[in-house]
């Protein structure tokens, strides 16, 4: 049978394949199960000594001399329940400090984040590695440390649109370590540590928050290097032993929401860990007195971009990030016209359209024309059925001579597929389009539409546009298996997000129109052409 497609519908064919393969890859990959924070913090215990205690080695980001130090990753006593010692009020969160000096509980008090009438918690009250935590190598020492409280000097913290400081101290028998925090309305803060004595130790950003994490979305560690590239560390990917010299900033992510360390003027060494589950745990080599920047909450642009543009990298889109991230800005321009996320994805759909216009146009032209000369390279076909290359030698000049390109419907549709996965990403990652409202019963376009009613739509709309479409089919199996495409694709589109929907069914609308056009402009020359 496929020996029987000419070129264009083997084309049309791969580029379908290559769509469902992209979002089947997404939609039935298998992740990393979930396992329960409490049963990783047992197992992480009985592993901590053969593996994380050795040297770090084998890396190729840092030099022989720096790999020496490693965290020694030895969890609080299991079953010890944090004690609070300081609470820190601002107006979009709300944070407490534990006795061993950790950020253990930060609520972000936004209305429209809220799931279920709660406030997202962003650290886990079982989690093996809080903010701020800090870990010895020295295995004495790093027990210690994790047995003695730290004193506060501040227990009962209100920001009141100003910012400000809370002095943490630890007193242990061979060095007294000091936090220094000062926190910010914006959900920043600096925190600068010094010991009396020198000891190696490493102080982390703490474990991802797990409030919105899903199989499609990226979920683990971010660096920022040296160079400026960034790296990521997915769960389940961590090998232990990565190292990053110079880095700008460590930031642990979920969908949404993400704890980081920054600074763009001192640069600091990070080295990785991992738990028993081979998630990554990032740490920062700490020195006498280490300064650097802080920031928990959600992944808004905007926000973060206040921060310093460089943070903005912590949203992380996957392959498409070159791609995606100014389809972002772009619609959060609409949207800052239109103010309706909903009507903003269909205005970007009409722009993406008019640009690819010239495309779209020659494609069906030359779809129509092919029709048209569907009697004579079936005539053609048969004539040189066991003659291939005399076979494709006809039938390029038969294309050339009646203006006839049997790749032009290809292209609008290569156009357009790195195009969808862009905003498929968008739609996916962006916080902004959490909750966002369009009409009737859609108020969260980020999830996939309750009713089913966008991705029915789509499918007979492409259905709708696949029966105006001229083709040449030779081969009426094709044809059938063709026809079954919207069906497929309607499965797919159920449980994608409901903007995602809208964006491709608003763009099958307009290849209907675009398509009614040209078929109209060919029935008009056919009937001059019988006149005549």
């Amino acid at each position: 049978m496929i020996d029987n497609m000419s070129q264009q519908q083997r084309m049309i064919l791969a580029l379908v394949l290559s769509f469902i393969f992209f979002i089947g890859y997404d939609f039935l990959m298998p992740k990393p199960q979930k396992v329960s924070v409490e049963q990783n913090h047992t197992s992480s215990i009985s592993t901590t000594a053969q593996s994380t205690a050795a040297p770090i080695a084998n890396t190729s980001t840092a030099a022989p001399q720096q790999q020496s130090h490693t965290p020694q990753v030895a969890p609080p006593v299991v079953g010890k329940q944090s004690t609070t010692i300081a609470t820190v009020s601002g107006k979009d969160f709300k944070l407490t400090i534990d006795e061993l000096g950790r950020i253990s509980r930060y609520d972000v008090l936004i209305e429209r984040f809220k799931e279920e009438g709660s406030y997202p918690n962003l650290i886990s009250d079982q989690s093996d590695l809080k903010p701020l935590e800090i870990r010895f190598k020295d295995p004495k020492l790093n027990s210690e440390a994790f047995s003695k409280a730290y004193s506060t000097d501040a227990s009962d913290v209100r920001l009141d649109g100003s910012s400000k400081t809370v002095t943490l101290t630890q007193k242990l028998s061979t060095t007294e370590v000091t936090k220094k925090i000062t926190f910010n309305p914006d959900g920043t803060y600096n925190i600068t540590v010094s010991l009396s004595a020198p000891y190696d130790y490493f102080i982390s950003p703490g474990t991802r928050p797990d409030v919105a994490a899903d199989m499609y979305t990226f979920k683990g560690t971010f660096v920022q290097k040296a160079d400026g590239t960034t790296d990521t560390i997915e769960d389940g990917d961590g090998e232990g032993n990565e190292v990053f010299m110079g880095a700008s900033i460590l930031a642990s992510s979920d969908k949404y929401y993400t704890t980081a360390l920054y600074s763009f003027e001192d640069r600091f060494n990070i080295f990785m860990s991992k738990d028993a589950e081979d998630n990554p745990l990032g740490f920062i080599k700490g020195t006498k007195n280490l300064t650097v920047n802080g920031y928990i909450g959600p992944k808004e642009y905007d926000k973060l971009n206040a921060i310093d543009p460089q943070m903005t990298n912590i949203i992380e889109y996957g392959f498409f990030t070159f791609l995606a991230k100014p389809v972002f800005l772009f619609l959060k321009y609409i949207h800052s016209i239109l103010g309706n996320w909903g009507w903003s994805i269909v205005a970007i759909t009409l722009i993406i359209r008019l640009i690819l216009y010239p495309l779209t146009y020659k494609g069906m032209v030359s779809m129509n024309r092919l029709k048209e000369l569907s009697p004579k390279i079936k005539e053609i076909q048969k004539q040189y059925k066991g003659e291939p290359q005399k076979m494709n030698a006809k039938m390029m000049a038969l294309y050339k001579k009646h203006n006839a390109n049997p790749m032009g419907g290809c292209l609008p549709m290569i156009m357009q597929i790195p195009v969808f996965f862009a905003i498929y990403r968008v739609l996916l990652n962006s916080i902004e389009l959490k909750h966002a409202e369009w009409i009737g019963w859609y108020h969260d376009l980020s999830v996939m539409d309750p009713y089913y009613v966008l991705p029915v739509l789509m499918g007979a709309s492409m259905f709708w546009q696949q029966r105006i479409t001229p083709t040449n089919f030779t081969d009426p199996m094709q044809e059938k298996i063709m026809k079954f495409l919207p069906l497929i694709f309607t499965f797919f589109f159920v449980t994608f997000p409901a903007g995602l929907t809208l964006y491709w069914f608003t763009n099958n609308l307009f290849s209907v129109a675009q398509q009614y056009y040209v078929n109209s402009i060919f029935a008009k020359e056919k009937a001059r052409k019988e006149a005549a």
